[in-house]
């Protein structure tokens, strides 16, 4: 395997990192820690019992993983955060279990697609925090998750994003002390967001090293390592004897979290893999565009960390029927219509922990299991990104725009989003399918970020392009060790 991405790019920055990382008591997790938390040093956990989930303190570092105890403080670890959706709400026999990131810092396991890309770059001395700032270009979560990151890593950032998006999210961004900038547009407005990324570049230097969602290769190797052990984890220990891992559907976004596919397919070669996206910017499908409301998915661009030769089908969901389910889930009639629905009342109370882009996610493997007519011996893994706290201001947005949501609304919406969904602007991909998705690559990488069209071409040609990315934190794990051991903070633990 080629190690050239691993070498150190300035040793004297990497000392200058040390230093700052021994001053601000800042010790990096392992992905293997990641992965398996229980690995991590017990002193560790008991200072961990002190803190916030959301707490601005280094050591928080060691709850970028599925598997935090479910509270606000003090937690500790406990299995993967996980919901099954019954099929009274599905309308499908197929079992559906949906990853919960409510359970990370901020909210959101973003957290962890952020993690790699500044990481691997402290610990080989490729950026320097003491006179340089991780900007974070993204459509809301994604530079939530930087800016968190960097405030650990004692990092100064830069936050672009969408002046759409919601008001949390801003909020939030100006409590961490991001530098912050609101782009044109909503959810869909990704150019936008590069452009003004490039002009920052270019007026302020070697000032800002960009940490671009889109092309990062930490972002889908976090998942890989991390997200696509945890969904192995929940169907092992929950499947029945017969059952089989049938499929994953993902909204595209960065195509960050569609990494964990690369380790499903080592693991459940027949699995099928859908990348979803909003139908009213049908990029993939139909090379389209437009804007939408579901935020947490970026379109009018195929991500240059997107795998498309290892999708099976592209789903677009409606964002029509999202925003009118995100209310059916956390209006008081819509709760209750859900319960005299036969709906376990728990799990009604539960449904907050779905944000907007969790409802697509829940949306497409529901379309998925209809086309592919699964059963009771299929299981479906999704995720839920975020919840309902990042969402407020958007319900009231609702409730000022369409008024009480009613009983009537309720039945409505349950039936036709629900009951109702069916298997339309979904496309199982050709070989030729695939590679028109794939080409689409060009006109945004090639032309306009950069890239070049040598490794444009290894992606799609190359059988060990993609295993040799998804791979590569394992050598990563071995340098933060180094790190660690340089900075000596470890020893006190052992």
């Amino acid at each position: 395997m080629n190690n050239k991405n691993f070498e150190v790019v300035d040793k004297k920055i990497l000392e200058n990192i040390v230093q700052r990382c021994r001053e601000r008591n800042i010790i990096i997790p392992t992905y293997e820690e990641m992965i398996h938390p229980e690995k991590v040093p017990e002193k560790i956990k008991q200072e961990l019992s002190n803190i916030g989930l959301w707490d601005l303190h280094p050591r928080n570092l060691y709850r970028i993983t599925w598997k935090n105890e479910p509270k606000e403080k003090g937690g500790g670890y406990d299995g993967v955060n996980y919901m099954e959706i019954p099929s009274e709400l599905t309308g499908v026999k197929a079992r559906i279990f949906i990853l919960l990131g409510k359970y990370f810092p901020t909210g959101s396991h973003k957290v962890g697609a952020t993690f790699g890309p500044l990481v691997e770059k402290l610990i080989r001395g490729a950026f320097d925090p003491t006179r340089q700032k991780a900007l974070w270009p993204s459509t809301g979560n994604y530079c939530r998750g930087g800016a968190y990151d960097s405030c650990l890593l004692a990092c100064p950032s830069i936050a672009v994003l969408p002046e759409g998006m919601s008001r949390e999210r801003f909020e939030w961004l100006e409590k961490v002390g991001a530098e912050i900038y609101a782009t044109p547009g909503c959810e869909s407005n990704v150019k936008e967001v590069y452009d003004k990324t490039k002009e920052l570049k270019e007026a302020r230097g070697d000032e800002i090293v960009v940490l671009n969602q889109f092309s990062e290769f930490g972002n889908a190797v976090w998942h890989y390592a991390v997200t696509g052990r945890a969904m192995e984890e929940v169907f092992e220990h929950h499947k029945f004897e017969g059952q089989r891992m049938s499929g994953l559907f993902l909204t595209q976004g960065s195509a960050g979290t569609l990494g964990c596919a690369e380790y499903l397919r080592e693991k459940y070669p027949t699995i099928k893999v859908c990348a979803g996206e909003a139908l009213q910017c049908p990029t993939l499908l139909l090379n389209g565009y437009g804007g939408h409301r579901i935020e947490g998915i970026g379109d009018k661009h195929v991500p240059w960390i997107h795998n498309m030769k290892n999708m099976d089908m592209v789903a677009d969901i409606d964002d029509e029927a999202c925003m009118n389910l995100l209310r059916l889930f956390n209006e008081p009639a819509g709760k209750e219509y859900l319960i005299a629905q036969g709906i376990d009342k728990k799990f009604v109370d539960e449904l907050h922990l779905l944000g907007i882009s969790s409802i697509a996610n829940l949306l497409g493997t529901i379309k998925m299991a209809k086309y592919y007519e699964m059963d009771e011996n299929d299981v479906l893994l999704t995720v839920a990104t975020d919840s309902m706290e990042l969402y407020q201001s958007r319900m009231k947005e609702l409730h000022e725009q369409f008024g009480e949501y009613t009983p009537y609304n309720a039945v409505g919406d349950f039936e036709r989003y629900l009951m109702g969904v069916t298997i339309d602007y979904m496309l199982e991909l050709s070989y030729w399918d695939k590679k028109r998705m794939h080409n689409l690559k060009y006109f945004t990488w090639i032309e306009q970020q950069g890239k070049t069209l040598e490794e444009l071409n290894a992606q799609w040609y190359d059988e060990n392009y993609w295993k040799e990315k998804m791979h590569s934190y394992e050598q990563w794990d071995d340098s933060i060790r180094e790190f660690n051991d340089r900075t000596g903070l470890l020893k006190q633990y052992k």
